[in-house]
């Protein structure tokens, strides 16, 4: 796949900084975003194929943004991240419609392969496998 654009979500800039240039090394290309108000904003102004969002934010929680976004945004595929092992909120993500949930620090080759995964989806319910 080419040409992929991932927003990724988090209200630690580093990590945002980092997942941004450790993806772009893999010809993703990144948006960053540090809060969910931010975040939704970036979606009406750039079209983005994936979004890596953050479970916990103090603006805006993922799972309250993950809601936005599968509303205001239905074609784009969620990823959710989170730094503490939360399996109530992975369960949550998932069914309010979060196409995965990985733990960070996600690794790099992992997080690559489910963004294709990602991808891959939502061609396939949009018709365009």
């Amino acid at each position: 796949m080419q040409n992929i654009r991932v927003l990724i979500v988090d209200d630690e800039e580093e990590v945002g900084e980092i997942l941004s240039l450790r993806l772009k090394r893999r010809g993703i290309q990144p948006l960053v975003a540090t809060s969910g108000a931010l975040a939704l904003k970036t979606l009406a102004d750039s079209p983005v194929d994936v979004v890596l969002l953050d479970v916990k934010m103090p603006d805006m929680d993922g799972l309250t943004a993950l809601a936005k976004i599968r509303a205001g945004f239905p074609d784009v595929a969620v990823i959710m991240l989170s730094g503490h092992a939360d399996m109530e909120a992975a369960t949550e993500g998932l069914q309010k419609g979060a196409f995965f949930y990985l733990l960070k620090p996600v690794d790099i080759d992992t997080l690559h392969n489910k963004i294709e995964d990602a991808c891959e989806q939502m061609a396939l319910e949009q018709g365009r496998g």
